[in-house]
């Protein structure tokens, strides 16, 4: 087994480049049609521009609160609505294929390279000349760094997913080997948010360089209306754009994920089942493995660990925060770890999940002398756990709850925890489950090039596995993504037999507001009319 991290949503604030952050919020100014250089002086006037969303007739910009007001009014705006923030969506030997692959039948179809589609990833990087990685093409966003860098890990994480290299190390992706990737990097060595109008600009690049999917295992719960116009203009131009549904366990909506013209993807774990994490919603579309994905990350920072015994090797997981390291000493049985643990030194601790938190168990083990610490969980399946901020000096793993009852008749024996610096590692997450549909959706399109999005999109969710209740339901939408059975499906069908549009959930293959819907401009209307008096507009 390899390396899990756990990571919040909400971490530290990025860094700005200068010492000092511009005054005000930031906000996205919409400027009326025709009026854009009026406007944009008019922002100026009162605020700091921090990103020019030209093609969009619109600009961010930190306003002060005493000037919002004004601008509001200003003939020339047409709306001024907050720069929502965009988060990443993780929860936080030989080649190994991830149980993923073969869930989504990417094992069962051929890349069909002569028919190449572009995968845009928009995340916090690539770290370019990874063992098991492709060469990749990128583009910097000012702020951010290098975009074939990666000191957050993540973006290399969602790209081995989509393209890890079928080789002789490491793990093996959807397309395997893929250089048909242009990597746009928005969020910083942190990994904490981004804008939305920080997103558009992305969009606007994987546009400009040919991107037919969009994948970004990111979000936040704030809807922007210049966002949804922008996704829904590249979805009418046939882009299809795919995004995390989100980590908060709950019933909130994610955005871009929710935006009809995006497809939103939940996450399973192993017996394909939905993850804990995952948000249930509506606009929830296709279900995809998303926890305990072994996947890529830069060079040295993942972790592999084992516990050996003299009857066997055990598979176990680092905790997170656990220093690397290879201890033998005599196994002792600590159960819960709530006090320091007798053993006369040098001892294997091995300790029952429960109590205490998993820090504490390590820290007892440790003030009894131990050298390394097992911990066992006290419910089916793999323990994967955290030190959080406790800084420990012994190697310490979590293991299934079947390794622990197979460990407690070998107390007494010598054992060993080892663990070990590696390149790649296991996260959870939506994020995770992302580039799984991304992946499988290019190479779908591969081999059936003629199709549009909307008719790629609407195979995908007719042949999808179904999950959970019967037909699309909140939790796995249309269910499991099948790639081989879409194949098969379009194949016999051919393009059309997908009846128009997966669908987000307003139904029907047009993205934007409907007939009648309240609507500020031409752009948000299927329709492409937006009529009335300012302020009672709507799509006629």
């Amino acid at each position: 087994m390899f390396y899990r991290v756990l990571f919040g949503l909400v971490l530290s604030v990025l860094c700005a480049v200068s010492v000092s952050a511009p005054p005000g919020e930031r906000y996205i100014v919409q400027f009326e049609d025709g009026r854009g250089a009026a406007g944009r002086a008019a922002v100026a006037n009162v605020g700091t521009v921090a990103r020019d969303l030209a093609r969009h007739n619109a600009v961010a910009a930190h306003i002060p609160d005493k000037a919002l007001a004004g601008l509001r009014r200003n003939p020339n705006v047409a709306y001024v609505e907050n720069d929502a923030k965009r988060f990443l969506h993780t929860h936080a030997g030989g080649q190994e294929q991830p149980y993923g692959i073969g869930q989504v039948q990417a094992d069962q179809v051929a890349y069909q390279a002569s028919t190449p589609q572009k995968i845009c990833i928009i995340d916090s990087g690539y770290q370019q000349g990874h063992e098991d990685l492709p060469t990749a093409d990128g583009t910097n966003d000012p702020g951010t760094g290098n975009w074939f860098e990666d000191g957050y890990g993540h973006g290399t994480h969602v790209a081995g997913t989509i393209a890890a290299v079928d080789n002789s190390v490491g793990v093996v992706g959807v397309i395997p080997g893929t250089t048909d990737l242009h990597i746009v990097r928005v969020f910083g060595d942190s990994g904490t948010w981004s804008y939305s109008s920080d997103l558009v600009a992305a969009l606007d690049v994987c546009e400009a360089n040919g991107a037919n999917v969009v994948s970004m295992s990111l979000g936040g719960s704030f809807k922007s209306r210049t966002e949804q116009r922008a996704f829904g203009n590249a979805y009418n131009r046939g882009v299809l754009s795919i995004a995390a549904a989100g980590n908060d366990g709950n019933t909130r909506k994610s955005y871009p994920a929710s935006y009809d013209s995006v497809v939103s993807v939940a996450a399973t774990d192993i017996n394909k089942s939905l993850a804990s994490f995952s948000q249930r919603n509506d606009q929830v579309e296709l279900a995809a493995p998303g926890v305990g994905v072994l996947s890529t990350v830069p060079m040295g920072t993942g972790s592999h660990s084992v516990v050996i015994t003299p009857v066997e090797n055990y598979d176990s997981v680092a905790m997170d925060g656990s220093p690397n390291g290879s201890e033998t000493g005599t196994l002792v049985d600590c159960g819960l770890g709530t006090s320091t643990c007798p053993g006369g030194g040098g001892q294997v601790c091995l300790i029952q999940r429960g109590s205490i938190s998993f820090a504490d168990k390590v820290l007892a083990c440790q003030a009894g002398g131990g050298a390394a610490a097992v911990i066992y969980n006290n419910v089916p399946g793999m323990l994967y756990g955290t030190l959080g901020e406790t800084v420990t000096s012994i190697p310490s793993v979590g293991t299934s709850d079947k390794i622990g009852d197979d460990l407690l008749p070998q107390v007494g024996s010598a054992s060993t925890v080892d663990v070990a610096a590696t390149n790649y590692a296991a996260w959870d997450g939506t994020s995770m489950a992302t580039p799984h549909v991304s992946g499988v959706a290019a190479l779908l399109w591969s081999n059936h090039s003629t199709c549009t999005n909307d008719e790629i999109r609407a195979a995908l969710a007719a042949t999808a596995e179904d999950l959970g209740e019967a037909g699309r339901d909140t939790s796995y939408g249309h269910g499991l993504v099948q790639v081989a059975d879409a194949v098969s499906y379009l194949d016999s069908n051919a393009c059309g037999g997908g009846g128009g549009g997966g669908g987000g959930g307003g139904g029907g293959s047009c993205p934007l507001l409907p007939v009648g819907a309240s609507c500020s401009l031409d752009a948000e209307c299927c329709s492409g009319k937006c009529k009335g008096p300012s302020g009672g507009k709507s799509c006629k």
